[in-house]
């Protein structure tokens, strides 16, 4: 089975992955979660990769940035999601594509038909349909207030990363794009306010797990 959890960022998407895949282990599925981006990754190629694209100096094109992007999504689909598919187990992955078809597309400007159409040429097709997805949501002001509050592995407040230090107009872009892809693509959505565990119940109601 494959999972995703999707959403803007500060919407707790990491946390609520996390929480599910000990509860479906508790349970004795063979799981394993992962986060797209590449952040957080053992996988020294990925790793590198996900330090370009969220550093805090960016003079990189967001042509180049869909790429590697598209690099991270590929390599770790190939050398973790399907082998764990393969054998029945599911994979829950925080983001999927749309990350990049909303941050890239409809954020930063770059030819939406363009990432579709790099997604289709080297993302098998089963990719694209997996089995639960939810688009966590969360107003503006409780997403800065968390945002204010986000930490890295060291300690550092993460508001300085690429797409967490954009001004209000391109996170309004972004929340309209969200919107946008909740009705073409029918996913559904999940209101991520309240604590963890209360929202942990309603992505499992949601689910039906």
């Amino acid at each position: 089975m494959h999972i995703v959890i999707e959403g803007q960022d500060a919407t707790g998407k990491d946390t609520q992955a996390e929480l599910l895949a000990k509860y479906l282990e508790e349970k004795g599925v063979d799981v394993v979660h992962y986060a797209e981006s590449g952040t957080g990754s053992d996988d020294p190629f990925v790793s590198e990769i996900a330090k370009l694209n969220y550093g805090t100096k960016q003079d990189i094109d967001h042509r180049t940035r869909v790429m590697l992007y598209l690099i991270n999504r590929y390599e770790q689909w190939r050398k973790i999601a399907e082998p764990v598919l393969k054998r029945g187990g599911t994979v829950i992955t925080t983001r999927n594509w749309f990350s990049t078809l909303i941050y890239e597309g409809y954020g930063a400007g770059v030819s939406r038909s363009l990432i579709i159409k790099l997604h289709k040429t080297i993302m098998p097709d089963h990719y694209f349909h997996p089995d639960k997805i939810v688009i966590m949501t969360l107003s503006d002001k409780e997403r800065a207030k968390r945002l204010g509050t986000q930490v890295d592995k060291v300690g550092k407040s993460r508001k300085n990363e690429v797409w967490k230090s954009q001004k209000d107009d391109f996170q309004q872009r972004l929340n309209h794009a969200y919107l946008k892809i909740t009705e073409e693509y029918n996913v559904p959505t999940l209101d991520a306010s309240g604590n963890i565990n209360e929202v942990f119940e309603k992505l499992k109601n949601l689910f039906e797990l």
